[in-house]
């Protein structure tokens, strides 16, 4: 067989690069090309012998490049497609010519890439399986702007990255190309020629899916054409996120909410209905998922992702982590998400170093590392790294319908010397410790969050007193809908903790919470961060014998549920699980057969049902105007009481808990009209494994002043309890 010089097909230097998968514009040689009014092909298999293009049936055979072993050209007549035929060692094999099909790509893709304003960078970047050019395949695009040669590698051509190096579109950083034939589930990676030559394989920063871990590669994933039913709700969300309605939120690590047979985790369909079903008959109003986005250590929850564009294949792929959502809107619940856009772990296959630079993350590791958690920090300044962070929690709220973002350690975020010594971090451009670029992408997060996605809701974990967090970006806000109230958990779980002999003297732990209570849109989170790392579980963290443990955890229930504020709790948490959380196990589902936890249970459901039907709970939870202290003073007896209202018309209620394991009879409390009231919650109660003790459902307030109200009423405030009472309408009581 004749040989081809190399002289002939250009700079034989540019053909070394491409058999020694060096050079970066292999479309500029490789594939089909006019010359002479002949259309000439030119092609690369490391593993052929022999190649030949193919039309029909017809072979045209490809004749060697002398010196160049693998690469091949010959002219192939005619303009309509042909296939690659190699032969070597006996065998023989078909292929698409990937390098004979154009960029996908468009100029708006191009320069909002450049920009670093493609805010759907999901529908640019990643694998998208499609028809190009006639042909059904998978187009693959990444940004790499400072890499010497990127490959896409897989096991369709043997992890080999000189066999399919991409396409690099102009001064956008971005890497592409089409493969014919390749469909959903192919696992992949890129192969990245780094800026100072060191070779990495990475996953796809953008990849829909992800290979079961310890594999650590991405997998083709078609997310496009699902059948939502889920309209109902989408319409109406609005209405139910709004800070004036109820909002009870249960916090799940969905892979030990419920093991199966052997024991392996739930998947997302059949969380679809246990866990739906669950959440629905507790009367929580709300789903929050741990992070779902694809990470590769158990042991982080998922907080520490590096994809973040896959629901973790922990639980099944991407439809049905849809079918989860879309069940969960169908019976009335929202879902919430954790997202995690202060860091990414150290994993070679991550974020990392991607093209051989500090791309996604800062340089100087007094920026760039985050000494807690030993990851890495985004670079926020840098325009795509916004872009990328912004896009991808529009990307969970456009197609997987999720109604909240809930954004993990805010605080780390906000401040350069955020758990830093002296002389460990970077000041501002002014010399202060806000980070500004963070500032400025969480704002743009919001801004753009809301606007696009009506209906929505964000929560910051914020665990400072930086201004305006849940307050709109126009004013100087973070933008936020919702914040943590990290001080109230902090306060109010160490008095509760305390034996009531010493309450007295930590009293203002439970009502210094009320100075700062309407600064923020505030949710009380007792979240799975306070049942773990030798915390103990909310049950072990209570003072006295075992009665006494449930009867303070009960009465706490009932202090946070009467409080300003919407609520969340974590798995376990709702029947008073006694074993800290175990993320490799399953909650302690047995327990719910002891009246004791059962009770518990049942005091979680009827809470939430009392609070989602009783507006003066919620609707000015945010609101000044919706409290008033009764009695925030008496902290000898430990003692507190106070009167929620809500709207005009709303019956207003009283709230009393008594943090003594000391009865009291005859106890005159203020209401502030006369009357009837019911008592429509008491903690004691028998069916959650009180004593059994309170006012018989009812009492009625009299004329004359009391702890200035106008009326007043002689309770019996059972041990370690707390009582709500709900004016009645007189005209059928």
């Amino acid at each position: 067989m004749a040989q081809i010089d190399p002289k002939d097909l250009g700079d034989p230097a540019m053909l070394t690069g491409i058999t020694g998968g060096r050079f970066d514009d292999p479309f500029a040689v490789l594939g089909p090309h006019r010359r002479g009014g002949l259309r000439h092909v030119t092609a690369f298999d490391p593993g052929a012998a022999e190649m030949a293009a193919m039309l029909g049936s017809q072979a045209h055979p490809l004749d060697p490049v002398a010196g160049h072993p693998g690469l091949f050209h010959g002219k192939v007549p005619g303009a309509e497609p042909y296939l690659l035929r190699g032969r070597a060692q006996g065998r023989e094999w078909l292929v698409e010519d990937a390098y004979r099909f154009g960029p996908v790509l468009g100029e708006m893709d191009e320069y909002l890439l450049g920009e670093g304003t493609h805010r759907r960078l999901w529908q640019a970047l990643g694998a998208h399986v499609m028809t190009h050019q006639g042909m059904a395949g998978t187009h693959f695009a990444v940004w790499a702007p400072n890499a010497r040669r990127v490959s896409l590698i897989g096991d369709f051509n043997a992890w080999d990255g000189r066999r399919h190096v991409m396409r690099r579109r102009g001064a956008t950083g971005v890497w592409e190309i089409f493969m014919p034939g390749l469909a959903e589930g192919a696992a992949y990676k890129y192969e990245i020629l780094g800026a100072y030559g060191g070779l990495a394989q990475k996953a796809d920063p953008v990849g829909f899916g992800a290979q079961h871990p310890p594999a650590t590669a991405s997998v083709v994933r078609d997310i496009a054409g699902y059948g939502w039913s889920d309209g109902d709700w989408m319409a109406a969300r609005a209405q139910a996120q709004r800070r004036d309605r109820p909002i009870s939120i249960y916090e799940v690590h969905l892979g030990s909410w419920r093991r199966k047979e052997g024991g392996r985790p739930i998947s997302y369909r059949e969380a679809a209905g246990e866990l739906v079903d669950y959440a629905r008959d507790m009367g929580f109003t709300h789903i929050e998922l741990l992070p779902i986005s694809e990470y590769p250590f158990d042991g982080s929850w998922g907080y520490q992702p590096v994809g973040l564009f896959a629901p973790t294949i922990r639980f099944g792929p991407p439809h049905e982590f849809r079918d989860l959502v879309n069940a969960a809107h169908r019976a009335g619940l929202g879902v919430i998400l954790d997202w995690v856009p202060g860091h990414f772990p150290t994993d070679p296959h991550g974020l990392m170093r991607f093209d051989g630079t500090a791309l996604y993350e800062h340089a100087d590791p007094r920026e760039g590392f985050h000494q807690d958690w030993n990851t890495l920090i985004y670079n926020y300044g840098r325009a795509e790294v916004r872009n990328y962070l912004i896009a991808n929690a529009l990307y969970w709220l456009e197609e997987y319908h999720v109604d909240g973002l809930r954004v993990d350690a805010v605080a780390s975020m906000l401040y350069r010397d955020y758990s830093r010594a002296q002389g460990e971090w970077i000041p501002n451009k002014d010399g202060g410790r806000e980070n500004y670029e963070a500032i400025i992408m969480l704002q743009e997060m919001n801004r753009l969050a809301y606007g696009q996605e009506p209906g929505i809701m964000t929560v910051a974990e914020e665990s400072t007193s930086y201004p305006g967090v849940s307050h709109p970006v126009d004013q100087g806000g973070l933008g936020f809908g919702f914040k943590w109230n990290m001080g109230w958990m902090n306060d109010t779980l160490d008095y509760i903790r305390r034996d009531p002999i010493h309450r007295r003297h930590h009293h203002h732990q439970m009502t210094f919470g009320l100075h700062y209570a309407f600064s923020e849109n505030f949710i009380l989170p007792i979240s799975h961060d306070e049942v773990v790392h030798g915390k103990g579980s909310m049950l072990a963290k209570m003072p006295g014998d075992e009665a006494e443990k449930f009867a303070n955890l009960r009465a706490y229930y009932g202090f946070m549920w009467g409080h300003p504020g919407k609520k969340l709790l974590f798995m376990g948490q709702e029947f008073a699980q006694a074993a800290e959380w175990d993320h490799d196990g399953e909650i302690d589902w047995a327990a719910i057969g002891n009246p004791l936890h059962h009770g518990v249970q049942l005091l979680v459901r009827d809470l939430n049902a009392l609070y989602r039907a009783t507006p003066a709970l919620y609707a000015r939870d945010c609101e000044p105007a919706g409290f008033q202290w009764i009695e925030a003073d008496d902290a000898a007896h430990s003692i507190l009481a106070w009167l929620r209202r809500g709207g005009a018309g709303d019956p207003e209620a009283v709230v009393v808990c008594n943090f003594t394991p000391v009865e009291r009879r005859g106890w005159r409390l203020g209401f502030p009209q006369p009357g009837p009231w019911r008592e429509v919650l008491n903690t004691d109660a028998g069916v959650y494994g009180g004593g059994g003790r309170g006012n018989l459902g009812r009492i009625t307030a009299r004329p004359g002043g009391s702890h200035g109200q106008p009326a007043h009423a002689d309770l019996l405030l059972p041990p370690l309890s707390t009582l709500i009472f709900v004016r009645d309408d007189p005209t059928t009581a």
